[in-house]
């Protein structure tokens, strides 16, 4: 009589061992035949083929061996493209002084954002612009400071530190588009334009010190550049080149 404490099994029999080659031939099977269901089975490489076979010989029917991206092939009737009013139909049409220069100037002011801020606060080690006796007085002060960098106390008397020059790879154009935006900037409202013409006497000037390219003092700076730059002024409203900044007659006759 069997002893009902004891399972039904051969006692001797590794059923581990014995299942085995059954999973794994089961397994083979699912790899080898398996199928998805509810249309969602892979796509046949041929399909691939065929459907790019057809695009292709769309594209070259459709496109006109080329004219497929061509403006006056692809316009809808009656549809006219807009041209600028100039004689080579390409140049940017002219926009008031200070826009352009302050356009430009925001640009080139992306290199002191570092130390002033993007608002021209400072704040930690560097002084702001906004409110700057300096930067909204004499211009021939704040272009030596530009170009040149700073040494010793600023216009209210505290002493931050050496400002670098910046006046490196500068040309008179940026120069005077980053005076101007700074000028009128963060609340800075001065209304007037640093010319080109007159960037290019402030590094005149500043090629004339006793040591350019040495960083401007207080002392200097009231001794020697307490004045505005030479040049004729413009007016903010004149209308310019974007690009260039020159007077929009001047851009015309070129």
């Amino acid at each position: 009589m069997q002893d009902s404490n004891k399972p039904d099994l051969d006692e001797s029999l590794n059923v581990t061992t014995s299942h085995d080659p059954m999973l794994r031939e089961a397994a083979a099977v699912v790899r080898e035949k398996h199928v998805d269901e509810g249309g969602k089975e892979p796509m046949s490489l041929w399909i691939f083929g065929a459907c790019a076979a057809v695009a292709l010989v769309a594209g070259g029917a459709l496109g006109k061996a080329g004219t497929f991206f061509n403006y006056d092939e692809t316009v809808r009737p009656g549809y006219v493209r807009q041209t600028l009013d100039t004689d080579d139909g390409g140049a940017l049409p002219p926009v008031p002084a200070l826009k352009a220069y302050m356009t430009k100037g925001e640009k080139i002011y992306g290199k002191c954002i570092g130390c002033h801020a993007p608002d021209g606060k400072g704040g930690g080690a560097f002084p702001a612009l906004a409110s700057s006796e300096w930067a909204l007085g004499d211009t021939e002060k704040f272009a030596m400071i530009v170009l040149n960098g700073l040494s010793g106390p600023s216009s209210t008397g505290k002493t931050w530190g050496v400002m670098p020059a910046q006046g490196v790879g500068m040309s008179p154009t940026d120069l005077a588009a980053v005076m101007t935006y700074v000028r009128n900037s963060f609340g800075n409202s001065t209304g007037d334009v640093v010319t080109t013409e007159m960037a290019a006497e402030a590094m005149k000037i500043s090629e004339a010190r006793a040591n350019p390219g040495s960083p401007v003092t207080a002392d200097e700076l009231s001794a020697d550049h307490a004045k505005a730059l030479p040049g004729e002024p413009i007016d903010p409203a004149a209308m310019v080149d974007p690009v260039t900044l020159a007077p929009a007659e001047t851009a015309a006759a070129e």
